[in-house]
């Protein structure tokens, strides 16, 4: 098959990146596959791109380039198909309007693959009728506002799947979109195995990863760790990363008196050597989408202690037998945990050894596997199948399109 996929930035960093790397790049082993990122801001990218994945872009920032196109008229006039209560908005405008339009209409491929709601919205507008549509959800559908749920309530249904990272999240996909004829989907992302030796439980260092943002609650990280140094002053915490949060982090340790005991260690990429240094790892957050840190630190060897928060920990540990699941936003529950693993040697190496194995689920050939399998049937269930699913999604479409126009018409005509 020839698989494209569409992401907002391939030549920056985060988890969508990586991943969208790490599945491109498996299935290229296989198949015709390419990167088209609406975005270039830099030379090169951060992550190394896959040797057999081909990269390109639609629109050029980079300053110093004689192809920079920050300037062009269109870049300030509003777009009006990416949609407007998506997080990334602001970016997009009428040239991005245009030019993903032209890239999509002249696509010659069997798969399209969306990586983010505004994305998705375009590949179901504008998509040739021949490929497969396929629209990713990196997040979960819970955390979107109303409006965009909205918009993709009104376009989706002329996509031909959706995947989400979770079960949880495919559940709530299915329950509240109601995409008749879209198959819904939950595919992990995947991790592959680290190219170093996996930690051996002797390290009496605490790890966590992640941005310093408010939702991974570092700061009741920070706090549990209090009252593990009560008890085991010999043990230490890690945390990298960088954000929002860094400031205010670094007075909570000041004023715990922690600044012997835990370190504010700043982004780190690659991240396997520094997870193989600890002994645990940690995460705190109070939602997560999927929980990719979890899984690098079991690929690891490290058990995890984790909040048992929407959507993703509990889907990938196994609570006492490769980590532990502890209450949201408890440091005493944290620290209980940790605790518990940082006493019991053996307990704590014996879940670090199932930690790898249980993570091999979500080697990247797993992972291509199960992607393979969804558009292998998708593709085979005839052109004439396709293309009445998609007549009737644009016409569903409309429908809901005609039913909120109404709906808005009305409440303006009470407001009056």
């Amino acid at each position: 098959m020839h698989i494209s996929f569409l992401i907002h930035n391939a030549y920056g960093i985060g988890g969508t990146i990586r991943t969208t790397y790490n599945l491109a790049g498996t299935l290229a082993e296989h198949h015709d596959v390419e990167i088209v990122s609406v975005f270039r801001h830099r030379e090169e990218p951060v992550f190394a791109t896959p040797g057999n994945v081909r990269l390109r872009h639609l629109v050029d920032l980079r300053k110093d380039g004689p192809g920079y196109e920050g300037d062009e008229p269109e870049m300030r006039r509003p777009a009006t198909v990416f949609p407007a209560a998506e997080g990334r908005y602001k970016q997009y405008s009428a040239l991005t309007d245009r030019r993903i339009a032209e890239h999509l209409r002249s696509l010659d491929c069997d798969v399209v693959v969306g990586t983010r709601p505004g994305l998705n919205v375009h590949i179901a507008q504008q998509a040739r009728r021949g490929p497969v549509r396929v629209g990713q959800e990196h997040l979960t559908l819970s955390t979107h506002s109303a409006p965009l749920k909205l918009a993709l309530r009104t376009h989706y249904p002329r996509l031909d799947a959706v995947t989400t990272v979770t079960e949880a999240d495919a559940q709530t996909y299915r329950k509240l979109m109601r995409l008749p004829g879209v198959r819904v989907e939950a595919v992990p992302n995947s991790i592959p195995a680290p190219a170093v030796t996996p930690a051996d439980g002797t390290g009496k260092w605490v790890v966590a990863a992640g941005r310093l943002a408010p939702a991974k609650r570092y700061d009741v990280l920070i706090k549990a760790f209090k009252k593990v140094v009560a008890e085991r002053p010999d043990w230490r915490l890690r945390i990298y990363g960088a954000g929002v949060e860094k400031a205010k982090l670094r007075k909570l340790i000041d004023d715990l008196g922690l600044y012997n005991h835990v370190f504010l260690m700043g982004p780190a990429n690659p991240i396997d050597p520094e997870w193989v240094k600890g002994s645990i790892g940690a995460v705190t957050s109070s939602l997560e989408s999927f929980g990719m840190t979890i899984v690098e630190a079991m690929r690891c060897g490290l058990p995890v202690v984790s909040t048992d928060c929407p959507h993703g920990p509990k889907e990938i540990i196994d609570n006492g037998t490769d980590g532990l699941l502890v209450p949201v936003g408890k440091p005493d529950a944290i620290a209980a945990g940790l605790l518990k693993l940082i006493n019991d040697d053996e307990l704590r190496k014996r879940m670090g050894r199932q930690a790898l194995e249980n993570a091999a689920r979500f080697d990247p050939a797993q992972i291509a596997g199960r992607y393979e399998r969804l558009f292998g049937e998708l593709a085979g269930r005839g052109t004439l199948r396709g293309s009445l699913h998609r007549t009737r999604g644009a016409l569903l479409s409309s429908a809901i399109r005609t039913t909120d126009a109404g709906r808005s018409a009305l409440r303006r005509v009470r407001a009056a």
